[in-house]
């Protein structure tokens, strides 16, 4: 299967910034944190970064379902990582350490599907997204629990 190639252009000034997805109508904004130097008036890279791995997941958990023959009515995804910014800071980052540690991914599904099937979407979901496999990749902890609703 060929390579699919997705693309954005960001720019901006300071820690906020407006980034556009190639071929898409839109754009995306992000800031950061008073803490980090701005306004906190759009979500953060990092918060994106959380995003990105729930809705990676809702993507990913929609296509394996139709493959195991079960019908999702609905999912709720909460995630959570605790944030070493070690990384961030001049001087004091060590080698080895992530910036995420201690991934948390709670699932529940609204589901024909038995317990049992709930149990291998989550294990395939967890292996197949593109999001969860960055951080699988990266040496991030990551704790996930699934539940039928």
């Amino acid at each position: 299967m060929p390579l699919v190639t997705f693309a954005v252009s960001g720019q901006g000034t300071g820690v906020a910034q407006t980034v556009a997805v190639d071929g898409a109508d839109y754009t995306i904004e992000t800031d950061a944190y008073p803490a980090f130097g701005g306004k906190d008036e759009h979500p953060s890279p990092l918060a994106y970064t959380l995003a990105s791995l729930s809705s990676c997941n809702q993507v990913t958990s929609s296509i394996v379902a139709k493959e195991l023959g079960i019908t999702i009515e609905h999912v709720r995804f909460d995630v959570a990582a605790d944030f070493n910014p070690t990384t961030m800071t001049a001087g004091t980052h060590r080698e080895g350490e992530t910036t995420f540690q201690n991934l948390r991914i709670d699932a529940v599904v609204t589901t024909d599907g038995s317990a049992e099937q709930v149990a291998e979407l989550a294990r395939e979901t967890e292996r197949r997204c593109p999001v969860s496999q960055l951080f699988a990749l990266a040496g991030v902890s990551i704790t996930s629990n699934w539940r039928k609703a």
